[in-house]
């Protein structure tokens, strides 16, 4: 039959703890066990920390001895355990406080409670702050041998998750700047594409670069003051940048004429949007900017062109550009007039909100003010076109 541990017994045969805190005998003393098997016993009556010892490093564990909670703590700070056995009555600090101490400094190490007052009660309060298991007193040799196995087992599995879980963030911290490198590069390329689409106005048209930059950031702030984000807003700067590409299929006398045109030149420049999504199509990243410049010459009332949309049917994209395009062609000179002040700029176009623009953005465009609208206009480009030099590389 299996001694209990807890009960009075002899102690002849086994090797006192030195001064109530140490290896448990001459042999364990004498060498040292891996981390995982070493394990600390805590409590306050000598015998019950012989025998508990004792038990143990004859299963093969290296046992270390304390009679208070608090030394057991320093201990613990000094030297690594894999477990800590330890009674829940002892003066001063009780083995709750260790528990709690332990918990919260070395959540590594396995805890298991014994006691002499057993109580629901205090069982589950053990178990709530992070005991692995609880005895009570007097303890059969066996169900200490099979908690201890089942507490260090339920450590080793919590301690390889743990690594395998730091394992994998770490993976996925790598591949996610990995997916930003890519990311990033792509967004290069589609600059460039952009930088190149850009000069090709240029070519063709000496303000029009000019006129595009200014249009886009334009467009970019009344999109953010919309709270529009992301993905969404880089599409709209795209196609706000070239919502003019579709000119370069305009004939130069129609383009380049320094009046006004007449009505068949007009026929010929009103092809530019549908032009500029054909250049455009069949480039995914350009795919949502296409639409935008197909449909920057719709009207919120159906007036506009190419396809007649009207109010919500056109691209919330092109809506914004409807303004931002409106702001800088009546504040710009133009070689049969002269540009016009902001306030002119803003008061036509809130005379035009429900025909020709959306009236919410043109409310939420009536909130940028002449010094607003001054910093916009002096803004570093956001797609630099390259100067012919870069192309002849």
């Amino acid at each position: 039959m299996s001694p209990n541990i807890g009960e009075t017994v002899p102690a002849a045969g086994l090797v006192g703890s030195r001064g109530g805190a140490g290896p448990a005998s001459g042999a364990a003393a004498d060498m040292t066990l891996p981390a995982e098997r070493r394990l600390l016993i805590v409590d306050d009556d000598e015998s019950v920390r012989k025998i508990v010892a004792a038990i143990l490093e004859d299963e093969g564990y290296e046992a270390v001895t304390s009679d208070r909670a608090d030394r057991a703590l320093s201990l613990v700070e000094r030297e690594p355990f894999a477990l800590v056995v330890t009674d829940l009555k002892m003066p001063d600090h009780d083995g709750l406080w260790l528990l709690g101490e332990l918990r919260r400094r070395h959540p590594d190490i396995a805890v298991i409670m014994m006691t002499g007052y057993g109580q629901v009660d205090t069982a589950v309060q053990c178990l709530k702050y992070g005991a692995y298991d609880y005895l009570t007193k007097p303890v059969r040799v066996n169900q200490l041998s099979a908690s201890v196995v089942r507490a260090l087992d339920r450590r080793r599995l919590e301690l390889e998750n743990r690594a395998y879980q730091k394992g994998l963030e770490g993976a996925v911290r790598e591949k996610t700047r990995e997916l930003e490198t890519a990311y990033n590069a792509i967004n290069q390329t589609y600059n460039l594409t952009l930088e190149a689409l850009v000069t090709a106005l240029d070519a063709r048209e000496c303000e029009t670069g000019h006129h595009s930059q200014r249009v886009v950031r334009m467009t970019l702030e009344i999109a953010d003051r919309m709270g529009i984000r992301g993905s969404e807003r880089d599409h709209i700067a795209r196609g706000a940048l070239l919502h003019d590409i579709g000119k370069i299929g305009v004939p130069d006398p129609v383009l380049l004429k320094p009046g006004r045109l007449t009505p068949d030149e007009w026929e010929e420049m009103r092809k530019h949007p549908e032009i500029g999504a054909r250049i455009l199509s069949g480039i995914p990243f350009l795919e949502v900017a296409a639409e935008i410049v197909l449909s920057h010459q719709e009207r919120w009332d159906g007036e506009g062109y190419p396809r007649g949309l009207r109010g919500h049917e056109i691209p919330i994209g092109a809506r914004i550009f409807a303004v931002a395009d409106a702001v800088d062609a009546i504040t710009s000179d133009r070689p049969y007039r002269r540009g016009r002040s902001f306030f002119c700029a803003r008061d036509e176009i809130r005379s035009h909100a429900g025909s020709q623009f959306d009236p919410y953005v043109v409310d939420v465009f009536s909130t940028i003010t002449e010094d607003d609208w001054l910093r916009i206009r002096h803004e570093q480009p956001l797609f630099k076109a390259r100067p012919p030099s870069a192309l002849r590389r």
